[in-house]
């Protein structure tokens, strides 16, 4: 028998175990508390200076700009993308406007969707099994269809960096503009052969491996404080970048794009995106706890890893030479042959339970039994209703309406059978090692 949701010994925890949720320290309070007394409430304060400046030392980049979301940045950064490569566009136009871009497929939409405010049309790369990450093979062969693309847009999956070097040397070789989307990974480190980005040729190329922070290597790049991730604001994000006059062109950009004149004048479209100085404030009193809270999110891995060694599934994998993750999220991913049948609808699973296996559904109920939070893979953007009708492309060609009926064989969908068999475990690091111990025997009792 499966999980008993009757007759079971599980006691639901008095408080919830949460997937990830902010964790406070007090001085966050400081310097909120220095903005209301100093009357700096609104977009301009030492708390944005701070964190600014904060962001550049640690991740290692020239220039950070502070916005209210990683949202607001991606988008920023597409529009720079998109100028840089095919011009100012008109008022009402967006800056990529009819472009094909290729981006991660296994990601949230928050990823991509900048890419359709813009005017875009995302092209979706399937994902790697290593790293649960963009598959380079599969960018190659985009590239061979798609000769024309000049903008990549990739993201770190749960704290996890990709194949970096593979995915950059494919870029490079395309002559194409690499976004990077580092909202989940802030912290999280990949040993490259890149010093900097430079191009190929020049200092860039080196034989020597440097340890650099995701986030430095595209041409534009962003991070995220939401209230669930590695350290938080409550809201806000990043644009990161080496160049001084792209910074400049987000900060004018983030507040209306007012011009230099004593009157309100605009000759280009600007946004309400600047951070606020209190929100800046809880980011600023975060940081100090970067590491701290890696650490426990890695003992967290660690001790899934361990307690789940015995049952047919695997944890989320990572490059272990040349990676370390942040450990955002812990996920597993269950054995094909240990699946029982499970079926998903656009908003509605089932599944039929069976004596030594699970699926995702089942272990994510039992979870949720005993009041703790965990959550679906993320559902790949080419299987996502509003992008069905965008160019998917797997390591073998595209992945759009690839089977027969009368010949024998089958697409190969990475993101998809991830998608199927995957989940995120409860990741908080306020949880305790009694609570993960519960979570854990409640996940083997879904295979019993």
């Amino acid at each position: 028998m499966a999980f008993d949701f009757k007759g079971n010994k599980f006691k639901p925890f008095e408080k919830k175990v949460w997937l990830s949720s902010p964790t406070m320290h007090g001085e966050e309070i400081e310097y909120v508390d220095e903005a209301y007394r100093t009357n700096w409430m609104s977009t301009v304060g030492a708390n944005i200076n701070e964190i600014e400046k904060i962001t550049c030392e640690k991740i290692g980049c020239k220039y950070a700009v502070a916005l209210s979301a990683g949202t607001a940045a991606l988008h920023l950064a597409m529009k720079l993308a998109g100028q840089e490569l095919y011009g100012q566009p008109a008022p009402n136009e967006g800056a990529l406007k009819g472009k094909y871009v290729f981006a991660s497929d296994m990601t949230f939409d928050a990823t991509v969707n900048p890419i359709c405010y813009e005017g875009g049309i995302p092209i979706f790369i399937d994902t790697e099994y290593d790293t649960w990450n963009m598959d380079p093979v599969a960018l190659e062969m985009a590239f061979e269809i798609y000769p024309d693309v000049k903008l990549v847009v990739m993201a770190h999956l749960y704290g996890t960096p990709g194949k970096i070097d593979e995915l950059k040397a494919v870029c490079d070789k395309h002559g194409a503009i690499i976004i990077e989307d580092a909202a989940e990974s802030l912290g999280a480190k990949y040993r490259s052969k890149y010093k900097s980005n430079e191009p190929e040729g020049d200092v860039g190329r080196r034989t020597k491996a440097y340890w650099r922070e995701t986030g430095t290597f595209g041409k534009y790049n962003c991070i995220s404080f939401n209230g669930n991730k590695i350290i938080t604001g409550s809201a806000g994000g990043m644009l990161l970048t080496d160049s001084k006059e792209a910074a400049n062109k987000v900060r004018k950009w983030s507040t209306q794009a007012r011009e230099n004149a004593p009157w309100y004048q605009h000759e280009e479209i600007g946004y309400n995106y600047r951070m606020s100085n209190v929100i800046a404030g809880v980011v600023r009193g975060q940081y100090p706890h970067l590491e701290e809270h890696i650490s426990q999110k890695r003992a967290i891995y660690e001790r899934y890893k361990e307690g789940l060694k015995d049952l047919p599934v695997s944890m989320n994998p990572f490059d272990g030479d040349n990676s370390e993750p942040n450990y955002w999220l812990s996920c597993l991913i269950i054995d094909a042959d240990a699946m029982c049948e499970q079926v998903r609808s656009e908003r509605k699973p089932l599944y039929i339970s069976e004596k030594g296996k699970s699926c995702p559904t089942e272990i994510l109920d039992a979870i949720s039994f005993i009041n703790a939070e965990g959550r679906p893979i993320w559902k790949p953007m080419h299987m996502q209703p509003i992008y069905r009708m965008n160019p998917f492309i797997t390591k073998s060609g595209s992945g759009r309406a690839m089977t027969n009926a009368y010949i024998e064989g089958e697409a190969v969908d990475v993101g998809m059978d991830i998608f199927d068999r995957g989940l995120c475990l409860p990741s908080d690091n306020k949880m305790t090692a009694e609570q993960q111990d519960a979570i854990i025997e409640v996940i083997k009792a879904c295979f019993e």
